[in-house]
């Protein structure tokens, strides 16, 4: 796979968590999980499954950080 995003981070799916339209999936990267908002028809096509590995592939123009 060749992406132009830069950020492709690998990891293990945790939990698929379906909704009317729109999937959460989490993705185990080893220090932190990554949470991605992904249509259910994408976790489809995808295949995707609990267990499997998978790649978060980010792509940001920016990154904000904020304190409280």
């Amino acid at each position: 796979m060749k992406l132009s995003a830069r950020n492709v981070i690998e990891g293990k799916v945790v939990e698929i968590r379906k909704g009317a339209t729109t999937a959460h999936v989490r993705l185990d990267i080893g220090s932190a999980v990554v949470t991605a908002a992904i249509t259910n028809e994408a976790v489809e096509e995808l295949g995707l499954a609990v267990g499997q590995t998978a790649c978060a592939v980010i792509k940001a123009s920016d990154v904000m950080i904020g304190v409280r």
